[in-house]
């Protein structure tokens, strides 16, 4: 593998505190959300997450769909990440993209969401560790 891109980010706090990258581009405060406990009121860990991926699996879906030679109308993409706490008081996160793309019929549409998930750099990271659902225009997509 050929390293294309690397970046660094710095926290200091954890969730009651901060983040900035290396070259000075994203900074950011933290804070745990009013659901655990905190003040709210700034980004979190969980956000973070949700808005990379979302950035990331629209940027393949748009890849593999420029790739494919298949055009839409518009695309939108939705990530929730959810915290959760079993039992035992270990956490771990889970995923659902919801993605409403127009201009394609639903069979299409399917393919090329599954196909980007097969590619996003973020799905392969969280493959088989996180679980991830997928909705296209409401509907679940088979795993």
């Amino acid at each position: 593998m050929q390293k294309v891109y690397s970046t660094t980010v710095q926290a200091a706090g954890g969730r009651r505190g901060s983040v900035a990258s290396s070259d000075g581009v994203l900074q950011l405060d933290l804070a745990a959300p009013k659901e655990l406990g905190g003040a709210g009121g700034a980004t979190n860990p969980e956000q973070l997450f949700a808005a990379g991926y979302a950035a990331c699996f629209e940027s393949a879906l748009r890849f593999v769909a420029r790739h494919a030679d298949i055009q839409f109308s518009s695309l939108s993409v939705a990530s929730t990440v959810d915290l959760l706490r079993s039992e035992t008081s270990d956490f771990t996160l889970s995923v659902e993209i919801e993605v409403i793309i127009d201009g394609l019929d639903r069979e299409t549409a399917e393919d090329l969401v599954s196909h980007a998930h097969a590619t996003c750099p973020y799905s392969k990271a969280v493959r088989g560790n996180v679980p991830v659902g997928i909705r296209v225009n409401g509907d679940r997509l088979s795993p």
